[in-house]
Formats: structure tokens, C-alpha cells, sequence
């Protein structure tokens, strides 16, 4: 046991794989998907990812087709984090029409991931909407969840 290394377990939302089809994202988002790849880290997604998937374009779903099954943790919709995402919209950290979005925030929570990364900068990776997440959590005796977007994640190359 003494070299079990343990990888840091990042949720990836649904923008990153989109990201890796988008110019403005393709980098990052590629080369982010590819360490999950490698096993540098530990790719979590929901059934929220999956339902979003099932409606992207073919080239988008494929870049989690390419993840060794084994590399990939899903997170079921279960009722502790339906509950934690209604606190979010009931507490103003995000508005009831963004509850996909609630959602892979209260999912991420409960399964305590080391990050959630996101490109959605409107309604996740911004900094008042992450203090009132992480406002919510700490309320109902959660961790703060670490967010951030792929760049911050993977670097500058």
C-alpha cells in the first residue's frame, strides 16, 4: 500500500466536454480529458452528465466514450443532493431554471470531489455564485467544494 497515490477526484461538468469541440476551450478542455485518460485524475460525472450528453453532438459524447470505464466514477441522483440543490435555488446561489446546474454543484458536495471544474462561467465558475454555494454547504455541514475552470486544473503548457 505504501505507493497507492491517490488522484484527485475532479467532477467535470458537461462544458468540459463540450469544451473540447469549442476553439475558444478546445486546449484546455483536451488536454484536461486526456489526464483523466492517462489516470493522472480520477474522472467523476452524474447522471446529470449523462442526460446532458445524450443531447450533444456525437463529437462531444466521444470524448468520454474514450475514458477507460474504469477511470470514470458516476455519481447517481440520489435524495440527499436533489435536497442540497433545491437549498441552492431556495437560498439565491443560483435561480430555479439553473437546476442542472444546482444539481452537479450538490452532487460534487456530497460526493466531497477534490474540484468540480466547469466553463460556465455564468452560473458556476463565477466568484459570487461559488461563495453562495459554498455558503449553503458549510449551512447544511458540508465541505467548501473547491471550482474552478479546466485552465486553472491543468496549467498552462
Amino acid at each position: 500500500m505504501g505507493n497507492c497515490i491517490m488522484r484527485p477526484r475532479i467532477y467535470v461538468d458537461t462544458s468540459v466536454f463540450g469544451g473540447c469541440e469549442d476553439v475558444e476551450f478546445i486546449g484546455h478542455s483536451r488536454r484536461l480529458v486526456a489526464a483523466m485518460t492517462n489516470g493522472d485524475y480520477a474522472m467523476v460525472i452524474s447522471e446529470v452528465t449523462l442526460l446532458e450528453l445524450e443531447r450533444a453532438p456525437a463529437a462531444v459524447r466521444a470524448h468520454l466514450e474514450g475514458v477507460p470505464e474504469s477511470l470514470v466514477e458516476v455519481l447517481a441522483l440520489d435524495p440527499e443532493a436533489e435536497e442540497l440543490a433545491a437549498q441552492y435555488i431556495r437560498d439565491g446561489a443560483v435561480g430555479k431554471n439553473e437546476r442542472a446546474d444546482a444539481l452537479h454543484i450538490a452532487l460534487a458536495t456530497a460526493a466531497r470531489v477534490d474540484v468540480l471544474v466547469s466553463w460556465n462561467f455564468k452560473h458556476i465558475v463565477n466568484l459570487r455564485r461559488i461563495h453562495a454555494f459554498n455558503a449553503v454547504n458549510l449551512k447544511h455541514g458540508y465541505p467548501v467544494l473547491e471550482i474552478r475552470n479546466p485552465r486553472e486544473v491543468i496549467g498552462d503548457e
